[in-house]
């Protein structure tokens, strides 16, 4: 049986990427099979998420958690690109190479003349994908939190009359991730046809926007300006409210019609309430939900979650229990999601979440900072030993012993 190689196992990307949002992009890659060189700085020590440890990361030597959540299957080749010499023996792997995914700083790019216009002299047929803040024209970088705050996120997340909250993972900088990968395989499809590289640029704020979906809709079209709601949806109800069983447990419900709110009703044990002619229908529902709600708690405060759940999914309501990571991560259905060496680091998810007829490639651990700089300029590259170890010497690459076998 011949081994599965995954559909990219002859792509080869170049990832000038730290933190979350393109090393996101690096490691989808990765999981589809391609050769991804990750490079990073001597200067900085690599991707600054190496040292965003928890308190319980004791062990210095060990990847940290948070660089392993974007980085299973690739190679680290650790230099300082500031040299000449350095930057020849990068041009020989762009030369080379499929896909550049960079998030530099805003003009860092081109001082250091890893920028597309340049890269794409050397390789016209690159595809060069760009994560920027605000994009390429503005000097100003991006953060996840600033861009939650500034495209309306953070003031609708939180509950009614409270105070604006940030989520709790980088949803921008993931979002933006996303847009990148599609429109870098958008570029790969246009690339076959046309044999030309082309430049992507997605910015965190324009990636938020759009994302802003319906809400932004709500404004746009019906002029209403959505407000902090909790858990609860401005267009239907009830939709995202959580409420708490007789076990003391939560569930939220997500019903998005008026068939499903009379099952509701009826696992309930109140079918009346279904037909009642002010909750009856959606529109009724959304108007009086200040009056609909407390009953809805007080019926389902009667039932256990478990026996719950079971009801209100034989009958094709939409519901659920509210979960902890711990419990959201030992759902069967999750296991073949998640990625881990037991004998080398901890687990870790897939940034592939679709399912195909291709099996699952197992990816290599999150590498350590280096791990692979020589290895990666030897064989890819084409450096010689010889000038391996005059950069060595120089301080310009990752010492000799540091190399990994």
């Amino acid at each position: 049986m011949e081994e599965n190689k995954g559909l990219f196992h002859n792509l080869l990307v170049v990832e000038f990427a730290s933190v979350l949002a393109g090393p996101s992009v690096g490691q989808f890659f990765s999981e589809m099979g391609a050769e991804v060189l990750k490079i990073e700085s001597l200067k900085t020590q690599g991707d600054v998420t190496r040292r965003w440890k928890l308190p319980s990361e004791a062990n210095e030597t060990t990847v940290s958690a948070y660089f392993a959540s974007a980085n299973w299957g690739k190679k680290s080749v650790c230099l300082d690109l500031a040299s000449e010499s350095v930057k020849e023996v990068v041009y020989a792997l762009v030369k080379k190479a499929d896909i550049v995914l960079s998030s530099f700083k805003p003009g860092d790019a081109e001082k250091l003349r890893m920028d597309y216009a340049t890269l794409s002299a050397l390789n016209p047929r690159l595809l060069y994908g760009q994560i920027t803040g605000y994009g390429s024209q503005v000097p100003r970088a991006g953060y996840d939190a600033v861009l939650q705050a500034e495209a309306g996120f953070m003031f609708l997340n939180g509950e009614k009359g409270g105070v604006p909250v940030k989520m709790p993972v980088a949803l921008i900088d993931l979002m933006a991730a996303h847009q990148l990968k599609e429109g870098l395989l958008a570029s790969l499809y246009r690339r076959e046809k046309t044999g030309r590289g082309q430049y992507v640029e997605v910015s965190l704020l324009n990636a938020a926007i759009s994302s802003l979906a319906n809400q932004a809709t709500n404004y746009l079209v019906a002029g209403v300006a959505p407000e902090r709601m909790g858990s609860e949806h401005p267009n239907i109800v009830p939709y995202g409210t959580i409420f708490r069983t007789l076990d003391e447990k939560d569930i939220v419900l997500a019903v998005g019609d008026d068939r499903q709110f009379q099952s509701l009703c009826q696992a309930l044990g109140d079918e009346a309430l279904g037909v009642e002619p002010i909750y009856k229908t959606n529109n009724q529902r959304v108007l009086h939900r200040e009056t609909l709600l407390p009953k809805l708690r007080e019926l389902v405060a009667r039932h256990e979650q478990e026996n719950l759940l079971q009801a209100l999914i034989q009958n094709y309501v939409p519901a659920g229990a509210v979960h902890s990571v711990p419990e959201a991560l030992a759902q069967p259905l999750v296991q073949p999601q998640l990625i881990f060496d037991e004998s080398l680091t901890p687990k870790g998810v897939r940034q592939i979440a679709f399912s195909s007829h291709e099996a699952r490639l197992m990816p290599s651990s999150p590498p350590q900072l280096g791990q692979h700089t020589w290895q990666v300029l030897r064989d890819t590259g084409k450096v010689s030993e010889q000038k391996l170890k005059e950069l060595a010497k120089k301080g310009l690459i990752f010492p000799a012993e540091s190399e990994y076998p």
